[in-house]
């Protein structure tokens, strides 16, 4: 399987920016999606939400319209690390963010995760 180890986060006030990383073993660039969930307080894993996919070769990205504009997606392929760039922060984005493998309900199934980063933003 593949190993995520996501950090980054951190308590930041409305408005701020963070920059979130994941390094990724076994990490294919150009042969799969790499995406970003995040898992709102009180909510449970399997409702964690996909906010930022990025497709094979890079062309294509996907943003939730929650985060459009604001969050970046972006790939390190030497360092074989996922970034999300998060700008202009709300207290709706506090959460613990995952990066992971693939997109869409089928993340959410196959429960591929790691620890996580906190994201707290204070208004």
């Amino acid at each position: 399987q593949v190993q995520f180890l996501e950090s980054g986060g951190g308590s930041v006030q409305a408005g701020g920016s963070l920059r979130l990383s994941c390094t990724i073993s076994a990490y294919r660039y150009s042969t799969y999606c790499w995406g970003w969930f995040r898992q709102a307080p009180g909510k449970e894993d399997r409702e964690r939400e996909e906010i930022a996919t990025i497709y094979p070769g890079g062309g294509n990205t996907y943003y939730a319209d929650s985060v459009k504009g604001r969050f970046t997606i972006s790939p390190d392929n030497a360092k074989n690390t996922l970034y999300l760039e998060l700008n202009s922060l709300k207290s709706e984005d506090t959460g613990m963010y995952y990066c992971a493998k693939g997109w869409g309900p089928a993340v959410l199934r196959e429960r591929n995760w790691g620890q996580g980063t906190q994201v707290t933003v204070s208004s």
